[in-house]
């Protein structure tokens, strides 16, 4: 491999021009010349730039495993590497370092098939990018407690605490003492709360949202002298007022017991687009990896390692272990419904999604939701497993199906209709969409 990766440096050396000058000629076979003719210049070296960049990127490929290639992929990824050579060196010469070249490149690509990944606000109904969910969710939350500031504080307590574990713990130990005022309300003990005691502060306090509730349930904090130590501490106490509402107070307990964690809705982007041939051109934002963009351009820098790998022999496991690990890269699926009029309905999926949920969508779409019809993957292959995950079925992160409608009732349905219309709902085709 070594060998001819020198080959090609040294190929380059006289391929590749400096600033302002040409690609020299193919080399031919000189023709005679007299004697008396004066010697041709030497040719002139390549640039320093040219050389630097010719050099990192023989440096760079020279790291990668040393494992002999069969000979069959040779000349493949001897041509693979020119390519990058050349890149390299005409990058140098425009000034760009390679990423540079890379993001001019992408900048000319087509726009993308969606503009991101959004959602919708459970509270406030807004879309939302997936990037201001969070903020926007936080910002929701707030202000539903000038509404109910009860369910808003159990809100906080079951969404911005991630630990599962211990906001299960949490919600326990606010309900236990909750429950004892219920059960004893004649016992003044169990009306406070002491705030530096080791179980709130372990389990309760260091939560957010759990000071929000007691306040809002009826607790407000005093000073208060501690029993048998001779000083202050603070309190949480019980207004007086509540002893009347005790029924509040339990209606309270079980809301904080049964309350799930706020999310927000994935947003479908339902959009149906015209016939066209570019139903299987997807271009994907990088909402739509479980990547970075720097990720993103170097697993495109290390594109030529796929040639090397195709033409090595791997056992199933291996390729299992693989096909798992590319699986978690994507997070969502752009997926487009190819109907037998050639319309296309195109949506939003979770990559982990199950089938059916394809299905649903597609039958929410239709004029007659009752028309059996089967989904075709890429190849025809049928989705009968509705149980699959997208990602299980190669669905992942963008795919063109094919709607085949069952033959017998399609065959009466057009006998009765006195003109053929499009399957889709009307308010659909109303904004039917170019694709571009």
């Amino acid at each position: 491999m070594r060998k001819f990766f020198q080959e090609i440096k040294a190929d380059l050396k006289f391929k590749t021009a400096g600033p302002g000058q040409k690609l020299s000629e193919p080399s031919r076979a000189p023709k005679e010349r007299p004697k008396a003719e004066v010697a041709p210049k030497p040719r002139q070296a390549p640039t320093d730039e040219a050389q630097k960049a010719a050099a990192a990127a023989l440096a760079r490929l020279e790291l990668k495993p040393k494992g002999k290639a069969p000979s069959a992929s040779q000349e493949a990824i001897k041509n693979q590497v020119r390519k990058e050579l050349m890149a390299e060196a005409a990058a140098s010469e425009k000034g760009l370092s390679v990423e540079e070249k890379e993001q001019e490149e992408q900048g000319a690509a087509a726009a993308p098939s969606v503009s991101g990944v959004y959602f919708v606000c459970p509270l406030t109904g807004d879309v939302v990018r997936k990037d201001q969910k969070e903020k926007h969710l936080r910002e929701a939350v707030q202000a539903y407690f000038s509404v109910d500031p009860v369910a808003a504080s159990i809100m906080e307590i079951h969404t911005f605490n991630k630990d599962r574990e211990k906001v299960r713990l949490c919600v326990e130990t606010m309900a236990k003492y909750l429950d004892n005022i219920y059960l004893h309300p004649e016992e003044e003990k169990y009306r406070k709360i002491k705030l530096q005691n080791k179980v709130f502060q372990e389990r309760i306090s260091c939560l957010e949202g759990t000071h929000k509730f007691f306040q809002a349930v009826g607790f407000e904090t005093q000073t208060l002298p501690v029993p048998g130590q001779g000083k202050n501490s603070e309190y949480y106490v019980l207004k007086e007022e509540m002893l009347s509402r005790l029924e509040e107070l339990k209606d309270c307990k079980e809301q904080l017991l049964s309350a799930e964690p706020l999310r927000a809705q994935l947003h479908r982007q339902l959009t149906v687009f015209q016939p066209s041939p570019a139903a299987s051109h997807f271009e994907l934002p990088h909402d739509f990896f479980n990547l970075t963009a720097e990720e993103l351009r170097r697993e495109q820098r290390l594109r030529t390692e796929a040639v090397e790998k195709a033409s090595m022999l791997r056992t199933k496991a291996m390729r299992e272990k693989e096909e798992q690990r590319e699986m978690r890269k994507y997070n969502y699926t752009l997926l487009r419904v190819r109907f037998p009029d050639g319309y296309i309905l195109q949506g939003t999926f979770y990559a982990r999604e199950s089938v059916s949920v394809l299905y649903n969508f597609v039958r929410e779409a239709l004029r007659d939701d009752w028309l059996p019809f089967e989904l075709l993957g890429p190849g025809g292959l049928k989705l009968t497993d509705e149980n699959l995950a997208f990602n299980e079925c190669g669905l992942v992160p963008s795919a063109l199906l094919s709607l085949a409608w069952d033959a017998a009732v399609m065959a009466d349905v057009e006998a009765a209709a006195e003109e053929q219309r499009s399957p889709l709902r009307a308010e659909l085709l109303a904004r039917v969409q170019t694709l571009s």
